[in-house]
């Protein structure tokens, strides 16, 4: 969602008496079993996932069978994507507005395109710089089956909805525009269905406007479903103001939608969208399934998986419970607000939807909140909260990647989906020259791209731009194809 700023918090006009605070009692779920380091390791000094100050103004980084290929860039947004076209090219697409459309150079604002031939020297062949591609937020989108990029213009709260749809079929390193129309309504987030002929953009307004007039039952949030049947002339399908929406994603037959709901009773919405998938006049939605849990913050989004033939999606969590107050006096550290972060949810019945795990590092305890960890560097901001996790395939995907913010790229195998265990993290060396100019904390906030046959992992961080990985000591155990 992206962090938001005293002066904008003001403009919203939310006075720290109404924002809210947990009213119960919870039990934060124990940390997931930390990774066991391999030859070529920098291992972490600290608990898991931790970076003091004395670690960033040393400027070596940590990392934990991974290890680095390339690097391009100094800052970045939410979102990498990698296509291959038809000719054999290889790219990577990355966006760098965080919140809006400010930066200037040396950080050019827009969506990035690399050529990744060489993935140890990335080379950047053209910037995105319309509406949406300029300010995508949390939306840029990418469908592999129709060679399509797409993204919805927003920022850290909602921005008119202008759809920007590219194609990336004739040369990934040149993309086409199709197509730059305001059909999105409102943005902040957005996705493909599978078949890539559904656009879904999505704006939570509402969450800010219900703590702006103190009425938990106002629903002013945003959904729209788009057309791209033909993507030079999208149309609007669909269009909802009921529901609070952050992220979403449907099922592999696009019937089923996934949202993250920010509405009064915040977590998992399921709604059956078979009348919007199969293109009904007027399609009517229902809702299947509604879930919460005990330490719920802001749900981001819900990655829907299959594993060992069960359904089940890898949700995730950003910041902690009390945000707005956290960003404005600190108290993202406090430990008795909940610590946004990652789960797995079993979906087999969408109607009763449950917590079968969690994903959670150390630094997420009460008792390394209460520590001196609270003034680590970004830490009161959003006390090592997630952001985003993505997956290579969606059917038996072996592994999740998640960015925690502060706390670098973290990988965990998820094949057993009641046991996660992590095996690998990566927070780049920085140098004294770079650590001593920048002095920010690691901020990865992406959700990152795959190469699963070659064992690489491209991701962005906020503040040091592009970074290909490569997993190293065997941890990472591919699938011989993949989805």
């Amino acid at each position: 969602m992206g962090m938001f700023s005293r002066k904008l918090l003001v403009g919203f006009g939310v006075p720290l008496s109404m924002l809210p605070m947990p009213s119960q009692p919870f039990v934060v779920p124990a940390a997931t079993p930390r990774a066991v380091c391999g030859p070529g390791s920098l291992p972490e000094t600290a608990a898991q996932g931790r970076v003091t100050a004395a670690d960033l103004a040393a400027g070596n980084g940590s990392h934990c069978n991974l290890e680095l290929l390339g690097h391009e860039g100094t800052f970045a947004g939410f979102r990498v994507h990698r296509f291959v076209d038809g000719a054999g090219h290889e790219c990577a697409y990355y966006d760098t507005t965080q919140y809006v459309p400010m930066s200037s150079f040396p950080h050019p604002s827009g969506t990035h395109i690399l050529d990744m031939s060489d993935p140890a020297h990335p080379v950047r062949t053209e910037d995105l710089a319309t509406p949406a591609m300029r300010s995508p937020h949390e939306s840029l989108s990418l469908n592999v089956r129709r060679g399509l990029l797409a993204a919805n213009m927003g920022n850290a709260s909602t921005a008119p909805g202008m759809v920007d749809i590219y194609d990336l079929k004739q040369d990934c390193r040149h993309p086409v525009l199709l197509s730059s129309l305001p059909v999105g309504v409102a943005g902040h987030e957005g996705t493909f269905s599978p078949d890539g002929l559904t656009y879904w953009a999505t704006s939570p307004a509402g969450y800010y406007l219900t703590l702006a007039v103190n009425d938990p039952n106002l629903h002013a949030g945003g959904v729209t479903a788009i057309d791209l049947s033909n993507p030079t002339n999208p149309r609007l399908l669909w269009a909802s103001t009921a529901y609070v929406t952050h992220g979403l994603n449907t099922s592999s037959d696009g019937n089923t939608l996934y949202m993250a709901d920010l509405g009064p009773d915040k977590g998992l919405r399921v709604l059956d969208v078979t009348e919007i998938q199969a293109r009904r006049p007027n399609p009517q939605v229902r809702q299947l399934g509604h879930l919460t849990w005990d330490t719920v913050s802001l749900p981001q989004t819900a990655i829907p998986v299959t594993i060992g033939g069960h359904d089940y999606l890898v949700e995730v969590d950003e910041f902690a419970a009390n945000v707005v107050r956290s960003l404005v006096d600190g108290s993202g550290s406090d430990p008795a607000s909940p610590v946004g972060a990652a789960r797995i949810i079993a979906v087999d019945d969408p109607a009763a939807p449950r917590v079968v795990s969690d994903i959670r590092l150390d630094v997420h305890s009460a008792r390394a909140r209460r520590g001196d960890q609270a003034t680590d560097p970004g830490a009161s901001r959003n006390a090592y909260a997630a952001h985003y996790c993505a997956v290579p395939q969606t059917t038996d995907p072996g592994i999740v990647a998640c960015s925690f913010l502060a706390s670098g790229l973290r990988l965990f195998d998820i094949r057993d989906p009641a046991r996660p265990t992590e095996i690998a993290y990566f927070n780049p060396p920085l140098g004294p020259q770079r650590a001593n100019e920048e002095r920010a904390p690691y901020s990865p906030a992406s959700a990152p791209a795959f190469v699963p046959e070659r064992g690489e992992i491209w991701y962005t961080d906020a503040n040091y731009g592009f970074y290909a990985l490569r997993v190293t000591n065997g941890v990472w155990q591919r699938p011989r194809t993949g989805e």
